[in-house]
Formats: C-alpha cells, sequence, structure tokens
C-alpha cells in the first residue's frame, strides 16, 4: 500500500500541475462597458461591413483615416464562436455620431453612417473597414478618446465594449480606458494591436473579443 500511495504521489502532482496549466492558458474575457449614449436604438438598415462609404449611394467616400479592422469572437478557451453577431457603431473622423441626440456641434459626414450589423463566420472571424474615428467632448469637460463600440451577442451571452487605439495622446486621461485597471479590467484587451497590409493609404488593426462562456 505504502508503494502504491508512492506511485500515485507523482501522479496527483502531474495533474495538479496539467490543471494549473489549463487554468492559466485561459483567455481573460473582454471587459463589459455601458451602451453609452449614442447607441444605435434603431436597428441599422445596413449589413455592409465597409462603412467608408455610405449604403445605397453612389460615389462619396467618408473622410478621414480609412482603417483596416480584423478580429475573432473567441470563448475564453480560445474557441471560436460562430454563432457570434456584431453591432457597431463610432463617431466620424471629426467626432460626431449620426445619433440625433449627439449635439456636438462637430460636422456630420453625409458619407458616413457609422454603425452596422453582421454576423461572424464559421471560424469566428470578422473584418470592417472604416474611418478612424475622432476624439469628441463628453459632459464632464473632457475628451474621449478615439474609439469604437462593439455590442456581441452569442446565444445567451452579451458583451457590451469599446475599443480603443494604440499610442492615443488621450489614453491616459480618457474616463473610462484610464480607469479600466482600477475597475479590475485589464487595459491591454481593450486595445487593438497594429497589422499588416498592403493596401496604400490604409491603417489596419486586429481587435480579439473573449466571450465569457
Amino acid at each position: 500500500m505504502a508503494m502504491a500511495g508512492a506511485m500515485a504521489a507523482p501522479m496527483v502532482a502531474e495533474a495538479a500541475l496539467t490543471q494549473t496549466a489549463l487554468a492559466q492558458a485561459k483567455l481573460k474575457p473582454t471587459g463589459q462597458e455601458t451602451l453609452g449614449p449614442f447607441y444605435p436604438v434603431r436597428a441599422p438598415a445596413s449589413h455592409d461591413t465597409d462603412l467608408t462609404h455610405y449604403p445605397g449611394r453612389r460615389g462619396g467616400r467618408a473622410l478621414g483615416q480609412v482603417i483596416q479592422l480584423t478580429g475573432r469572437v473567441l470563448d475564453m478557451s480560445g474557441r471560436p464562436l460562430p454563432q457570434a453577431a456584431l453591432t457597431v457603431w463610432q463617431a466620424n473622423a471629426a467626432g460626431r455620431y449620426t445619433n440625433p441626440v449627439d449635439n456636438n456641434p462637430a460636422p456630420l459626414d453625409p458619407n458616413f453612417l457609422g454603425v452596422v450589423s453582421f454576423g461572424v463566420d464559421s471560424n469566428g472571424n470578422y473584418r470592417l473597414r472604416t474611418v478612424k474615428p475622432g476624439a469628441y467632448p463628453e459632459p464632464s469637460g473632457t475628451l474621449r478618446t478615439p474609439h469604437i463600440h462593439f455590442d456581441v451577442v452569442n446565444t445567451d451571452y452579451r458583451l457590451v465594449t469599446q475599443m480603443y487605439f494604440p499610442g492615443e495622446a488621450l489614453n491616459g486621461k480618457d474616463l473610462l480606458l484610464s480607469t479600466l485597471a482600477a475597475r479590475h479590467r485589464d487595459p491591454a484587451s481593450s486595445i487593438c494591436k497594429p497589422a499588416t497590409t498592403s493596401e496604400p493609404g490604409v491603417m489596419a488593426f486586429t481587435f480579439d473579443i473573449v466571450l465569457l462562456t
């Protein structure tokens, strides 16, 4: 019996190490945020993931820096969630939302709708072409750093979050981004990463979204 116990001890220890490794391998879920005042209450009429032109209009391109955004929607084990559906909305390059409650005096862009709903592919991938949003003033008097809103739904779970850009001067003072760590969230998980593209004049970023499933 003593020999059996001695042999079992290393096996128990190995199993414990394996469980620890699996726990460490879990991805951190993307942090939950509020819908904010400019959530598009009316469902967007377009599912066109190219926001650089207004759907249904010929000619004309949205003003600002064109960006290509790609990423995956995953669970905490890194598995893709092919049933996930996204609604994405943002300000235009001048910092103005198309939402009628936005009273920012910055100009609207007639070629930019700024909101779209779409699903991911069978591997959880999404691709979005848009313009980099501008900063804008919020009620407390500070400026919101450039960001894009995501509303992600998968079966019985919903995540509302905001994605930020690396190296922005306003990141350190932003009302929400600068307080993520104090709210026990990982700021790095909310900042997209630079990516590569062969298209001249286009900036590329990648942003994975991890759901608490």
